[in-house]
């Protein structure tokens, strides 16, 4: 088949991967001029199935109104009317239930192991480098009642087979030697040692170059205008450099993928969740985290990239603003300070933001909608880099007739309208 795909971040180069090696002809579209510039540019660079866990928990309503008044607050919501950012906040308070958390964080925990699994056979296919790590992700709490709190977590990790090891102050330490200088402030830890870590950016870009070489076309530097359609089908797109046709399209373009499908009058309850990153280079290796280390406190992420730290999180609800407050990097610096002094040269920081493409729900959307050649992958969250190999490889095997590895029914856009 002729397949177009609308996106070049990782979600939409690893479905152009998969479905090339399925046998099919594929182009990339994409407006920036090279793949992985938007979302998956500097993000966390967790590969972490076991802790996929959807926004919408149990306690987070309540949780929501003490971070708001915290200095270095997890969550940051600017005052809006916008309606889609009401609608959806609305949404994910009535997914904030134990029942529905534990379908979501099933369904998360899925695709994840499953695209973790995917991950490691095409590095062993491709021998692809992205300054990768296998050596787990701990979650340190820094109080008694976030850590008796993991119950919920580990049922579920329990009911998926997901490996888990819990541990006390000096096993967090054991584990990562660079919290020895912060041992105090920790009271215990998660650590989920299937995970891993790696450059999104990097890998997105090595595998663009592999793709290319296996045939898939690339088309930088062009905006995707809208639909236009024919029936129940997507006959082509238009696009700022004319009109391209194809047998089949993928919606691959993360917050943007509402925009697109406006036009066709499918509602998508994928939001901008605005996420920030640092950035900086490591001079002390013996106080730098060895893998990925969650700050459960303020929901920030550091991880070893090479020579580098990456320090990400927060969750700021505002549209499609990507502006750079000094506030949120001064939040980024408190935590890997506070836990990993003196391990990065913060005059060296490099400060970004990205746009998390969010469901209310936490599951991404992937598979086939009411038009018969248009598909989707998108509304990964926190989550592409983790799910990005998974999620396509699940694509290229619907798209291609064939069944897929994992169950996938609850993950198409129908589960909206159910």
């Amino acid at each position: 088949m002729n397949i177009t795909i609308l996106g070049a971040g990782v979600v939409g180069v690893t479905s152009a991967w998969y479905l090339a090696k399925a046998g099919h002809s594929v182009t990339v579209i994409d407006r920036q001029p090279a793949a992985a510039l938007e979302t998956s540019f500097a993000n966390a660079g967790e590969v972490s199935p076991g802790y996929s866990s959807p926004w919408a928990a149990p306690g987070i309503p309540m949780k929501a109104v003490k971070w708001l008044f915290m200095e270095h607050s997890p969550l940051i919501i600017r005052p809006t009317l916008d309606p889609a950012a009401l609608r959806w906040i609305g949404q994910m308070l009535r997914n904030c239930t134990s029942q529905r958390y534990a379908i979501n964080k099933s369904r998360m925990v899925r695709v994840a192991e499953y695209s973790r699994d995917c991950l490691m056979a095409l590095r062993q296919q491709t021998n692809i480098q992205y300054d990768q790590r296998t050596q787990g992700t701990l979650e340190v709490f820094r109080t008694q009642k976030q850590f008796d709190g993991i119950g919920k977590d580990v049922a579920v990790l329990k009911a998926g087979g997901v490996p888990y090891e819990i541990l006390d102050r000096d096993g967090c330490v054991a584990a990562e030697p660079g919290l020895s200088t912060s041992r105090e402030k920790i009271v215990g830890g998660l650590r989920l040692p299937g995970d891993e870590t790696g450059d999104c950016f990097m890998f997105t870009t090595e595998l663009a170059k592999l793709a290319e070489e296996a045939g898939v076309k690339f088309i930088y530097d062009t905006g995707i205008m809208r639909p236009i359609t024919e029936g129940n089908r997507v006959k082509a797109i238009e696009t700022t450099k004319g009109i391209v046709e194809a047998g089949v399209f993928v919606g691959a373009l993360g917050s943007y993928t509402p925009q697109l499908l406006k036009h066709l009058d499918i509602d998508l309850p994928v939001y901008p969740v605005k996420g920030y990153s640092i950035t900086v280079p490591i001079v002390d290796a013996a106080r730098a985290p060895i893998s990925t280390v969650m700050d459960e406190a303020h929901k920030i992420a550091m991880t070893r990239l090479g020579d580098r730290i990456r320090v990400g999180g927060m969750a700021e609800i505002a549209g499609y603003s990507k502006d750079l407050p000094a506030k949120r990097q001064a939040t980024l610096t408190h935590s890997v300070e506070d836990l990993f002094g003196g391990a990065g040269d913060q005059s060296q920081a490099k400060f970004w933001s990205g746009l998390r493409p969010m469901t209310p729900d936490g599951t991404p959307v992937i598979g086939a909608t009411r038009y018969s050649n248009l598909y989707l992958n998108t509304g990964h969250g926190t989550l592409g880099w983790t799910m990005a190999c998974g999620s396509a490889q699940v694509l290229s095997d619907i798209i291609s007739g064939k069944k897929p590895e994992i169950e996938v029914a609850d993950l198409a856009i129908s589960r909206y309208s159910a």
